[in-house]
């Protein structure tokens, strides 16, 4: 897998992935931003969601659950001093179907957790990762 990264001024950047995609990135005003675009930590956070969503709904769907929305809000606590790592990252899913099963939306997110989401599996050796979940009828 490869990606690209090119500066175009300041602190703004365009990143650009292998398959086609590009992304503004940008920093804050404070260190010379522009808001151009989200955080290089803030696309760390939507990574680790959007690994988890897909694996979330993929096992759902196969163990025949009718999901119809699947949220992750995803709380996270930096280091306050250099590096400014992420120490704990909480992910809240908010999945939404008919008649789902409790039971089978923990081990969806157990598995993704555990054994398919490469983000997470990544980042667990240095953050402590936690979730939780409510299930919404409709």
């Amino acid at each position: 897998m490869k990606s690209r990264i090119k500066w175009q001024d300041g602190i703004h950047f365009t990143g650009e992935t292998e398959s086609g995609h590009a992304v503004q990135i940008d920093g804050a005003p404070d260190i010379g931003g522009k808001n151009l675009g989200p955080r290089p930590m803030e696309l760390i956070l939507l990574g680790l969601g959007g690994c988890s969503s897909i694996d979330v709904i993929l096992i759902l769907q196969k163990s025949r659950q009718e999901i119809t929305d699947c949220v992750v809000e995803i709380d996270a606590t930096r280091a306050t001093e250099d590096p400014k790592v992420f120490t704990d990252i909480h992910l809240h899913f908010i999945v939404t179907g008919k008649n789902l099963n409790a039971q089978q939306v923990e081990r969806a997110i157990n598995l993704s957790a555990e054994k398919y989401c490469s983000a997470s599996i990544m980042l667990k050796n240095t953050v402590n990762i936690t979730h939780d979940f409510e299930i919404v009828e409709g």
